[in-house]
């Protein structure tokens, strides 16, 4: 079987199309090898520094991705009782349990070898995993100082897709807030002007990766960013 094309940059200035659900899956399969393969390269001690996810190293974070496509449901309920009902828990406890039972390199090739799987997480869409895969990737690189760069339409879709995912907090996050992409010219939110012709006090506007950081949760994103409503949405960055 012919694995869909993944759609080229986009020449215009507006915004891509939302990728259909073989897109989403190419992009899947190419982001998993590709971040596999960039990430056999780290040291023992890189995989051992913390990341971006408070409670997991580098190597806690490859463990995770690993998980998708290998869950069930009896799995999944044996282990929400034994996170009592704390989702952001069962996802340390299944993380934590991959990373004790298999070396690094049999955690990379387990990424790699899921390339091809649709399997996810039960209840969720198509975008999720990508989702996960991009945010997750620069959780890894970032606090190790290295660039991993992801295509920009992928980063796009993962954009559009998080902005209305309220599982990850990001609606409550740039609510009233009007968002600039400046590499893909994707905004999200109304844009409002003043009597002299320049922007309001809401817009935020960066790099679409730094973007998709900050509205996911992540203050990393923030440094990249800049406009009058980067004060209110690192207001909403602070822990509660």
């Amino acid at each position: 079987m012919t694995p869909a094309r993944l759609p080229g940059p986009t020449t215009m200035s507006s915004v891509p199309p939302p990728l259909t659900t073989a897109q989403t899956t190419a992009a899947v399969a190419d982001e998993r090898v590709r971040l596999a393969d960039w990430a056999a390269a780290l040291t023992r001690e890189q995989w051992q520094a913390p990341s971006l996810c408070e409670a997991w190293t580098v190597r806690d974070v490859l463990a995770h991705l690993t998980t998708t496509t290998r869950l069930s449901v009896p799995l999944l309920a044996r282990e929400a009782i034994r996170a009592r009902g704390s989702f952001d828990r069962l996802e340390v406890n299944l993380a934590a349990a991959r990373a004790q039972r298999h070396s690094t390199a049999e955690l990379l090739q387990q990424l790699r070898a899921s390339a091809e799987s649709s399997r996810r997480f039960p209840g969720s869409s198509p975008v999720d995993p990508l989702m996960d895969l991009v945010i997750h990737a620069q959780d890894i690189a970032r606090p190790l100082h290295l660039a991993y760069r992801t295509p920009e339409h992928v980063v796009t879709a993962c954009l559009e897709h998080v902005v209305g995912n309220r599982f990850t907090g990001a609606p409550e996050r740039v609510a009233g807030l009007h968002l600039v992409s400046t590499d893909s010219g994707w905004t999200h939110g109304t844009s409002s002007e003043r009597g002299d012709g320049r922007r309001g006090g809401s817009e935020v506007r960066g790099p679409g990766l730094d973007l998709l950081l900050a509205i996911s949760g992540r203050r990393a994103g923030l440094d990249a960013l800049s406009g009058p409503g980067v004060d209110a949405l690192s207001e909403r960055l602070r822990p509660a």
